[in-house]
């Protein structure tokens, strides 16, 4: 298995690897990712699912990985991860990030039509904030604004920005994660607030509108974390994208490698998040580390790119399952 190697997360002193594993695809039996009952069959309980979180983190442990992400919207993946670290690892060794901002309400079934509500209020912050900080303990290095928008206001309010000054004062990195069309314009807003040490963004060969932005919260010294790489599945063998097909094919790899290998390659990356949910496809997510990525490949890629009201309509449309 290829290891990952480390580097700093922009100004923030945290050591993180290249690629990263988030846990939302199995800290909860429903997810938004194409191909997810051939992945993950019908055993969905809860300790099926701790059982494949702990395989996932033995595996990306020991392949390198060094960065985490987690949220309290992922179902326990907070607590899946803390008894993984509770074994594993001594605080300092692995970094990890989480959110608030989302509310978990899928009660562990499939069937629950509305799987997460959010709530970017102050006085969620601080009860989420006490969750995970107990969970979490000395790990939790990073703490986020969960799919922060423009429309949400959330980068207006006073009192939720004040709150997250006095927790980066206890020494927690604070970061922001962005959704949307106006991925851009968020980040834009979010580096004239000046809090904001972080960036976790929606990035990948279909949906790069971002790339301006995130240009320049790089050059600021924010550290840049990318989501979503692989498209919700639509970047893997689960996907329709034949021209990913076509080149992937050519460099005799899967197209997931090609994909993620896209992203590596911007300098502006830091840490690209692996959504797997095996460690089979762990394995496959990291050998896009190995991949040389030259203008010939970008050029074929680049044709993927669509635009980004498209792009988010077309996610909007993906079923919980």
């Amino acid at each position: 298995m290829t290891s990952a190697p480390t580097r700093e997360l922009g100004r923030t002193g945290l050591a993180v690897s290249r690629m990263g594993l988030g846990l939302a695809a199995v800290g909860r039996p429903a997810y938004i990712t194409l191909g997810r009952s051939t992945d993950l069959g019908a055993d969905r309980t809860v300790p099926a699912m701790r059982t494949r979180s702990h395989a996932l983190l033995d595996a990306a442990y020991a392949a390198g990985v060094r960065y985490m992400d987690v949220a309290r919207s992922y179902g326990r993946a907070e607590e899946f991860l803390a008894e993984w670290l509770s074994t594993h690892d001594a605080p300092g060794a692995v970094t990890v990030g989480s959110k608030w901002g989302y509310r978990y309400t899928g009660d562990w079934r499939l069937d629950v039509k509305v799987q997460e509500v959010k709530d970017l209020s102050v006085d969620n912050l601080r009860r989420q904030f006490a969750e995970s900080r107990a969970l979490l303990g000395d790990h939790l290095r990073l703490y986020q604004v969960h799919s922060a928008t423009l429309e949400s206001r959330v980068l207006e309010d006073a009192s939720v920005l004040a709150e997250l000054r006095r927790i980066k004062e206890t020494g927690l990195a604070i970061g922001l994660t962005v959704t949307g069309p106006r991925q851009s314009e968020t980040i834009e807003r979010a580096l004239a607030v000046g809090l904001f040490d972080t960036v976790q963004v929606t990035w990948n060969l279909l949906e790069c509108s971002a790339t301006h932005a995130l240009e320049r919260a790089h050059a600021a010294g924010v550290g840049v974390v990318i989501k979503e790489a692989l498209a919700n599945g639509r970047l893997t063998a689960a996907g329709e994208e034949r021209a990913l097909f076509d080149v992937a094919r050519e460099l005799e790899v899967a197209p997931d490698v090609i994909a993620l290998a896209a992203v590596l390659n911007q300098p502006w990356t830091d840490v690209v998040l692996s959504g797997a949910v095996t460690p089979e496809q762990l394995v496959s997510n990291l050998a896009a580390l190995d991949v040389v990525v030259d203008d010939w490949l970008l050029a074929r890629l680049g044709r993927l790119a669509e635009p980004a009201e498209r792009y988010w309509s077309e996610r909007s449309r993906l079923p919980w399952v």
